[in-house]
């Protein structure tokens, strides 16, 4: 048996890099998932590969009328509607907040938090009616502390920490947990930069505890706990997975 046999869950930015493993995890696992991103050509080829378990949608996360879409796809495909994945996101590199231009903050916070918001408000009807879900929202550890030059990127993911402990105290009631994952360094994704000599990563991994950078799997592991019901009674907690990065 898997880890989410029987339920439908929506990944938003599938087509790609963590979002991608994300969606061949949960289907791994048992669920049908409706995953969605503003790249046609390579969310239909990701759904394509999972044999009618998956299902492209495109969607821009900012778009109200095309979460309904999303909804009302995954309700029409399955009945319900048990887990969401807010993995939509936007990083345009570092800038102090003196540099910075209002346009890049603005649309950073569109993508990454109203997204979000949206992707929560519109799950919460048919997560009642399903009798409970899991909303996920992938932060980051820029979220969590201040980090010289994440004007808009840390902005945002600080924003999406706070909206998931907002959402699960209102939401607890319904039976719906909110919870966010807050990634380190994860090399598959670009957020590690692979130093161009073998000393040069000895070097930098010196500041990780564990002694080697993040992979998706090790994300994608935990998005699955918590999108399971072994996590049934976690709720507006801030996951951290960096290896032990952000310890001192």
């Amino acid at each position: 048996m898997g880890m989410l046999d029987g339920k439908t869950v929506i990944v938003t930015g599938g087509a790609q890099g963590m979002g991608r493993r994300h969606v061949e995890r949960c289907v791994a696992e048992g669920a049908f998932v409706v995953l969605t991103d503003v790249q046609e050509e390579a969310g239909r080829k990701v759904a394509d590969a999972l044999d009618g378990h998956a299902l492209y949608v495109r969607h821009d996360v900012t778009d109200p009328a095309g979460w309904d879409t999303v909804i009302a796809t995954a309700v029409e495909h399955t009945g319900a509607i048990h887990g969401l994945v807010n993995n939509a996101a936007v990083y345009s590199g570092t800038k102090a907040i003196g540099d910075e231009a209002f346009e890049v903050f603005e649309r950073t916070m569109r993508i990454n938090v109203f997204g979000t918001w949206w992707g929560i408000s519109k799950v919460i009807a048919p997560m009642r009616a399903a009798g409970g879900g899991s909303i996920v929202n992938i932060s980051s550890i820029a979220g969590t502390t201040a980090m010289p030059g994440f004007t808009s990127y840390g902005t945002s993911k600080w924003a999406v920490r706070g909206l998931t402990k907002i959402s699960a105290s209102d939401l607890g009631p319904y039976g719906i947990r909110v919870n966010s994952v807050h990634p380190g360094g994860i090399a598959e994704t670009g957020m590690f930069n692979v130093p161009a000599t073998e000393s040069e990563r000895e070097q930098r991994l010196l500041n990780v505890p564990m002694r080697r950078s993040g992979t998706v799997d090790d994300v994608s592991s935990l998005v699955l706990f918590l999108l399971s019901e072994s996590s049934s009674y976690i709720t507006g907690v801030e996951h951290v997975i960096d290896g032990g990065a952000s310890l001192a």
